[in-house]
C-alpha cells in the first residue's frame, strides 16, 4: 500500500528569513497523524534568505542529515566542525549526549534551499559526531545511489539507526525499483519533477510511505526528476 503525503498539505512556517514546509509535525505544526514514518521523523524543506540562518542552538539523540538543493549552507558545531555543505553532498550530525551548531546562508545574494532529515538513533547517549560526503550526479543518474546507511557501506554516510537513504536523479520513462524486505516499509520524498510509483503519481514536495510491499518501482515523469527513498524498519 503506498499513501500519500500532498506537499500542499504539509505544515508551513515563514519567519521572513525562513520559509519552510514540514512532512511531520515540527515546532508550532503539530498533526496527530503525521508525527513521522518509524524511526523517521522530521523532513522540513527549508528555504533560507542570504546572510540569514539558525543561530547557535542544541540537539540530542537524534541523527540529523542535512541535504543542499540550491545554494550553500555553513555548518559550525561544538566539536570542533566548520563546513559548507554544497548540492552534491550529504552531512549527517549525531547529536548523540549532546551536541551545539549553527546553520547559515554565506551568500550575500543567494538562497539557500535543502531539506532538513532526523531519524531517531537506536541508542541514547551516543558520543556525538559529524561526517560529509559527496556523490556526484553520474552516481545517481538513473539508479539508487545509496548515501546513508547503518553500517556505513558503498561509501554512504554512517546513521546509527537501521535505515537506508537512496538519491536518485530520473530522466524522464526512466525508471528504478527497490526490494523491501519484510518487515520492512519505504518512504519516498520527491524533491523535484514528477514521478510515479507504483501507480501513483507524486510531484515536487510530495511524500509516499509505503507499506506491505514486496517492490517499490519508481519512473520519472518528468526531466530533471530527484528524489530521496527511505528505507526503514
Amino acid at each position: 500500500m503506498i499513501t500519500v503525503r500532498p506537499a500542499n498539505e504539509r505544515g508551513a512556517a515563514n519567519l521572513g528569513w525562513l520559509d519552510s514546509r514540514h512532512s511531520f509535525s515540527f515546532g508550532h505544526y503539530y498533526d496527530p497523524v503525521h508525527m513521522g514514518f518509524g524511526p523517521l521523523r522530521v523532513i522540513n524543506e527549508d528555504r533560507v534568505r542570504p546572510g540569514a540562518g539558525f543561530d547557535t542552538h542544541g540537539h540530542r539523540d537524534m541523527e540529523i542529515i542535512s541535504y543542499v538543493l540550491e545554494g550553500a549552507l555553513e555548518h559550525k558545531d561544538s566539536i570542533g566542525t566548520g563546513s559548507v555543505i554544497r548540492p552534491g553532498d550529504v552531512q549527517r550530525m549525531s547529536a548523540g549526549s549532546g551536541i551545539r551548531h549553527s546553520e547559515y546562508n554565506p551568500s550575500d545574494s543567494d538562497p539557500v534551499h535543502f531539506l532538513q532529515i532526523w531519524l531517531m538513533p537506536n541508542e541514547e547517549g551516543l558520543t556525538p559526531s559529524y561526517e560529509q560526503k559527496t556523490f556526484a550526479d553520474g552516481d545517481k543518474r538513473n539508479r539508487l545511489r545509496l548515501v546513508a546507511s547503518r553500517d556505513g557501506r558503498d561509501g554512504s554516510v554512517l546513521i546509527h539507526q537501521d535505515a537506508d537513504i537512496y538519491a536518485s536523479l530520473l530522466d524522464r520513462d526512466s525508471a528504478v525499483t527497490h526490494a523491501l524486505a519484510k518487515g520492512r516499509r519505504g518512504w519516498i520524498q520527491v524533491v523535484r519533477g514528477a514521478v510515479e510509483a507504483n501507480g501513483k503519481s507524486l510531484r515536487a514536495g510530495d511524500g509516499a510511505a509505503a507499506s506491505d510491499l514486496p517492490t517499490l518501482q519508481i519512473t520519472g515523469k518528468a526531466d530533471g526528476t530527484e528524489f530521496l527513498l527511505f528505507d526503514l524498519p
